[in-house]
């Protein structure tokens, strides 16, 4: 019908809620994921490592501690064996884990906050401020990303180069791809009428992002913060096996590269090397298989498919209605 605007799936969603005589769902309970199989299992990766990782340190022994027994498997004693020196693994894991869930951590808040401010704002301020900030987000876009961090890490003194210190130099080489996406986006939802309506109403420029930006690039942000905690484990994982990493405190990296200083390899030790790889493999697959369900949101051919399959469940309801009666 002409003159009539085409709804939002987001609406559409709403519309089928109340076509079904239920209350509609808040604007933030249409925001979320389809909680599919992947999207649980994910959850429940991300789950069990974050609990592992808080609680498990508190359950095992020092993993410092050294016994008489070096480099024994599994045992009733060592439920992952014992390293060459009998320092038991299961313990190093626990500690190595939450030291890797905190940077991770870490760099995720400080690289989606840089590209938040260099993105969001930029392209809404406009002007000189954000032909300068386009410029930064260009420079570190095509310097090389692994390679600047080493040579960074290299010259930062070894009794320096605390945990802070390699999750800020992660987060500087990380921030730039997500504040060309960011940017993107706020260009687009800057030219809205809601938006121009906030800011001749005279209301402050961070109170317009805050308020009327922000809440929809909400998906865009949760998908980058999600990439950029994966980045951050696997760039400290590279550095701490070059040797490179954090001096203070233990990661899934620092497990690596002893293991392969102490010849696990060779010497057939599977149960001092496999535990962190696989504890990486784990974390990543199970951010990545949330990240893909972040990505129906933010996909508007996923989100559509997303209301077809809401239509299908409804009818097929109605159908299974009108039998019954």
């Amino acid at each position: 019908m002409t003159g009539q605007t085409q709804a939002s799936p987001t609406e559409e969603l709403a519309n089928i809620s109340r076509g079904r005589g239920q209350r509609p769902k808040p604007a933030w309970r249409l925001m979320l994921p389809t909680p599919t199989p992947w999207l649980i299992t994910g959850l429940i990766l991300i789950g069990s490592i974050i609990i592992f990782g808080a609680v498990g340190p508190l359950l095992v022994g020092d993993p410092a501690a050294i016994s008489n027994t070096g480099l024994s498997g599994p045992s009733a004693d060592h439920w992952l064996g014992t390293t060459q020196t009998g320092q038991d693994v299961l313990a190093q894991l626990a500690h190595a884990t939450r030291g890797s869930l905190q940077i991770g951590f870490l760099v995720g808040v400080l690289a989606t906050l840089l590209s938040a401010f260099f993105g969001i704002y930029g392209a809404y301020i406009g002007g000189f401020a954000d032909e300068v900030f386009s410029l930064l987000s260009n420079v570190f876009l095509v310097i090389p990303g692994l390679p600047l961090v080493i040579v960074i890490s290299g010259f930062v003194p070894r009794e320096s180069r605390g945990l802070w210190t390699i999750a800020v130099v992660l987060a500087l080489t990380s921030w730039a791809a997500s504040a060309r996406v960011l940017r993107a986006q706020t260009l687009s939802v800057r030219n809205r009428d809601y938006v121009a309506a906030s800011r001749v109403s005279g209301e402050r420029a961070w109170r317009v992002i805050a308020v009327e930006i922000l809440p929809n690039l909400l998906p865009v942000l949760a998908s980058q913060f999600v990439f950029a905690v994966i980045a951050a484990i696997l760039g400290e994982a590279g550095l701490s096996f070059l040797g490179l990493g954090a001096s203070s405190s233990s990661t899934l990296g620092t497990m690596l590269f002893y293991a392969q200083n102490g010849f696990a390899l060779p010497l057939g030790a599977w149960w001092w090397f496999l535990p962190p790889g696989l504890m990486i493999a784990l974390f990543g697959m199970g951010l990545s298989l949330i990240n893909f369900s972040i990505d129906e949101i933010i996909n508007p051919k996923l989100k559509n498919a997303r209301l077809v399959r809401k239509r299908a469940r409804q009818a097929a309801r109605i159908q299974k209605k009108a039998v019954t009666s």
